[in-house]
């Protein structure tokens, strides 16, 4: 048995059980970084074997009866990450990097007008300051912070996680939220400017928990 963890390959591609639906299997597609469920279409093994040779993810349309590069009129593409299948093998999840909104109707997710809903705004807040470290530090307070280096950076946070500490101690629950989400935001800069993602912190506390 394959293990479900590894990615697919080529070589997996007549693995999986085209028959159930006509030679056609649904897709579930994910933003690898948030994990927010984008669209659901369908593969063939064609779209399959396409999607993972050119790293551009591409549906089977069964309207019209042809290969479809998602974003080909758009420009809003997804690009492969990786794709895996269920238990059965009648079913594919594919994590990609979007380059712009995944529904026709131009938001996010086909499935919600929300931008990465819960834990997964961690992960779009990290994306919008690595897009914000180039910009002008007259009219950016995150570019300013990068302007300054990580010795000062590193400072702010500090200080929030003082005050994150201080109204932790008073029992301010109202405070706390405030300082806390100070706290969490200085970090995101603090660990672009360094070069480290969430990934990174997620892989050494997966790793010292015994996670998978």
């Amino acid at each position: 048995m394959r293990n479900r963890s590894a990615p697919l390959t080529a070589a997996d591609i007549d693995s999986l059980d085209w028959a159930k639906a006509d030679g056609l299997i649904p897709a579930i597609v994910q933003d690898a970084r948030t994990l927010q469920v984008l669209v659901l279409a369908w593969m063939n093994p064609e779209a399959l074997q396409q999607t993972l040779s050119c790293g551009l993810v591409t549906f089977y349309s069964r309207s019209r009866g042809k290969l479809w590069v998602k974003g080909e009129t758009s420009g809003n593409n997804l690009m492969l990450v990786s794709a895996h299948t269920d238990c059965d093998s009648d079913t594919l999840l594919v994590l990609a990097d979007p380059t712009g909104p995944a529904c026709h109707l131009n938001t996010t997710s086909c499935f919600s007008e929300d931008d990465a809903p819960g834990l997964g705004w961690l992960a779009r807040l990290a994306q919008i300051v690595a897009a914000r470290k180039d910009a002008d530090p007259a009219s950016s307070y995150t570019a300013r912070l990068f302007s300054k280096g990580a010795r000062k950076i590193a400072q702010k946070v500090g200080e929030e996680g003082v005050e994150t500490a201080l109204a932790g101690a008073a029992g301010d629950a109202e405070e706390m939220k405030q300082e806390a989400a100070d706290l969490l935001f200085h970090l995101i800069v603090l660990m672009e400017q360094t070069g480290l993602g969430w990934d990174d912190v997620m892989g050494v506390l997966r790793e010292r928990h015994g996670a998978k």
